[in-house]
């Protein structure tokens, strides 16, 4: 098979490590990609919200199948384009429909999706400009903190959690009236807090099976010890060692068996991932938000952990026969450690150069934010590289990561040397 794969962070680069190891694998796209695609397969420069370039590109080329990396495209309703246009109907594309894509694309639509097939959640109420006073009277009558989350997509940044009702108020106006986030918070969803240690589950479905991937907790803020301002991810560790096998069956007893029962009674199109991003308080889990595509950095856990072929797996997906394949776990432990750009999550320069990495050993090295220029390899964005390591612990593997992360070097480079400090093995 022809395979494109859409997107150019260091999830996409893990898709490409993955799928180019497959038997079904004849040629292997990356659009855009970046420097690390580029060493295994053929980056395209072509955008991924670029529909018309994509069809194009897929015909000319006898693509057979396409993998969505980011969520932007699938909630564009870019598989809905595929379905739509006669000469692709055929290509197998793997992520959900728009309707689906709201699962991330809208809080309030996956607020009233769990409410409706009884997925644990926290409690809720919706707000817009206009009924901006039942907001400020509700965060009156609720117990700090206070969660505030922009309906739309907001680029991760669209979740605020406030100690204070005056600060919360002031946020709410923020967000409502001056539209801090634009179109994403024209509607803004208040919930309870919830206070727990959080994880992520994966599960690659065709809409009506299922297989539950490998669990991983990322750690999203800048700084150590969970402090500072929330990023894309620093870091994140697979498997999650305090999901055992109950807190497993718990979560695939009320969250994942449900939601795929409401993917199927609302006649979702899902061929794809459903990322769930879990909460567990004492000892019960429960859903935070839904994405509809893997995580980053979770997917540079997760993936070099899928023994089976991926490329099977997929297709078995898009053809609704998961149930007639098998997923093979490593039980080896995997880290991964987020190398930065100097400044972010806010201004950072971009351009310069990356040495080392043909230094580095025993780990493999996902590029995120990188370009090729004049045949040197620079940085290209936020997050940088990622490191992953594997072994038979998340502690032996994380100190081959972190060797490593010294090897490789940027000008201002910055990373967070604490990855797993909340956990126990």
């Amino acid at each position: 098979m022809n395979i494109l794969i859409l997107g150019s962070g260091g999830r996409e680069h893990a898709f490409a490590y993955q799928i180019s190891k497959s038997t079904l694998c004849d040629s292997l796209f990356v659009a855009p990609g970046n420097a690390g695609t580029a060493l295994i397969a053929e980056n395209i420069s072509i955008t991924v919200n670029d529909f018309e370039a994509i069809k194009k590109f897929v015909l000319e080329n006898k693509v057979d199948m396409v993998v969505v990396g980011p969520e932007d495209p699938l909630v564009n309703g870019i598989v809905d384009f595929f379905k739509n246009e006669s000469e692709l109907k055929n290509v197998m594309i793997i992520g959900p429909s728009q309707q689906a894509a709201m699962l991330e694309g809208s809080k309030e639509f996956a607020k009233e999706f769990m409410m409706e097939f009884n997925i644990p959640t926290a409690a809720y109420q919706s707000f817009t400009k206009k009924d901006i006073v039942k907001g400020l009277q509700y965060i009156e009558n609720t117990a700090p903190p206070y969660v505030l989350k922009a309906d739309g997509l907001a680029a991760g940044k669209g979740v605020v959690i406030l100690e204070t009702a005056e600060e919360a108020k002031a946020e709410l106006q923020r967000m409502l009236v001056d539209e801090k986030f634009g179109a994403a918070s024209k509607t803004v969803v208040i919930e309870q807090f919830l206070k727990g240690i959080e994880l992520s589950v994966f599960v690659l479905t065709d809409g009506k099976n299922y297989k539950i991937l490998p669990t991983a907790k990322d750690y999203k803020r800048i700084g150590e010890g969970d402090t500072g301002l929330n990023t894309g991810g620093m870091g994140a560790v697979s498997p999650v060692p305090f999901a055992d096998a109950v807190l497993m069956q718990k979560i695939e007893e009320k969250i994942v068996k449900p939601t795929i029962k409401g993917i199927q009674k609302r006649n979702m199109n899902y061929k794809g991932f459903v990322f769930i991003g879990l909460i567990k308080v004492d000892d019960e889990p429960y859903v935070i938000e839904y994405n509809v595509r893997m995580g980053d950095p979770e997917t540079e856990v997760v993936l070099p952990r899928i023994k089976s072929d991926l490329a099977v797996l997929l297709k078995a997906a898009y053809e609704e026969k998961l149930n007639e394949v098998s997923l093979e776990i490593d039980s080896k432990a995997a880290t991964t450690v987020m190398l930065v750009s100097g400044g972010y999550p806010e201004g950072y320069e971009k351009g310069m150069e990356i040495s080392g990495l043909d230094k580095t050993e025993d780990s493999i090295i996902f590029h995120a934010g990188t370009s090729d220029k004049n045949g040197k390899t620079v940085t290209n964005g936020g997050r940088v590289i990622a490191i992953t390591s594997l072994d038979e612990d998340w502690q032996k593997a994380i100190k081959k990561s972190y060797q490593n992360a010294e090897l490789i070097n940027f000008d201002r480079k910055y990373f967070r040397r604490d990855i797993g400090f909340d956990l126990k093995n």
